[in-house]
């Protein structure tokens, strides 16, 4: 029995399928709640409401931490729900959650509120950049962020590259700046790293406009910094954007094979299907997508067998 309370609540805290009412209404109000904590950080930080609403934002505080704490300790005690105890024991499993990247960050959401009860009082500005941390607890529901990181792995040779010249643009570009520019403006090219506030913001193409080249030959180098900005920016971009677009490919890919094994037979088993329903949850696919590709993919099979 214990077991399955288990599973049940490892299903209900993980990505929803859309079948599953309970754990989709869990996501829904998980994400509201840390989307809620930073409207909420973001509040408090005006003076005037921090004083005025003090309370609320205290209670609503201890609110989330209360409801983030018990998501944290129900997901380190239902982590070894679907393990193998023959091969793997509960301890690594469960540490494997508590050290892996969601884990962490699980344990985050709820730090600002547990650290003041053993470090005493502390810097309110530091908590609140912690309490911004909880945003990263929206990857337990979006691909978004895993599929950023895999993204740039991926193709992490062609992005390394791109890199590379960036800081050969941003250290030549503030070194001539500096050079052509001290002398007029020693305040803001008073030295090369100084210089390099003007080369990141020009390399980007942000161009604040608080610095700027006064003599003609500082006007030709940031000329020809901006033209150097676009083109590595571009490039950057370029890599991420073709990355996404293989890893999209690729799990379409994935899927497809999966649908096509479970028609080999001619049928889809009900196990066939939750275990296509799960592949669905894991590679982040709609319900559209999915039900568009089964019945293609099955339209062909029955072609192909006619």
């Amino acid at each position: 029995m214990s077991g399955l309370n288990k599973k049940r609540v490892l299903e209900i805290l993980s990505r929803s399928n859309g079948d599953d009412k309970v754990s989709m209404y869990c996501d829904r109000a998980l994400s509201t709640l840390i989307l809620l904590n930073l409207l909420a950080v973001s509040l408090e930080s005006i003076d005037q409401l921090s004083t005025q609403y003090g309370f609320l934002f205290w209670a609503f505080e201890l609110f989330s931490v209360t409801i983030f704490g018990c998501e944290y300790i129900l997901r380190i005690w239902s982590s070894d729900a679907n393990i193998d105890r023959k091969t793997e024991s509960s301890a690594k499993s469960r540490f494997g959650y508590i050290f892996s990247f969601t884990g962490l960050i699980d344990l985050i959401a709820i730090l600002p509120s547990i650290l003041p009860l053993f470090l005493g009082q502390m810097d309110l500005r530091w908590l609140r950049v912690l309490r911004l941390v909880r945003l990263l607890k929206i990857s337990h529901y979006s691909t978004a962020l895993e599929d950023l990181i895999s993204a740039i792995r991926e193709e992490r040779n062609a992005f390394g590259a791109a890199l590379y010249l960036f800081c050969i643009a941003l250290f030549v570009s503030s070194a001539l700046m500096y050079v052509v520019e001290h002398e007029v403006q020693p305040e803001n090219f008073s030295s090369i790293p100084t210089t390099m506030w003007w080369s990141i913001i020009t390399l980007t193409t942000v161009g604040c406009g608080d610095v700027s080249p006064m003599t003609s030959l500082g006007k030709l180098v940031g000329a020809a910094t901006a033209i150097m900005g676009i083109c590595v920016v571009a490039l950057l971009t370029g890599i991420v954007a073709t990355a996404f677009a293989n890893q999209v490919a690729r799990r379409k890919d994935i899927f497809e094979a999966e649908i096509v094994h479970a028609l080999a037979d001619g049928i889809i088993s009900q196990e066939e299907l939750e275990r296509i329903k799960q592949l669905q949850t894991d590679l982040g696919l709609s319900d559209e997508h999915a039900k568009a590709l089964i019945e293609l993919l099955s339209e062909r099979g029955t072609a192909k067998t006619d």
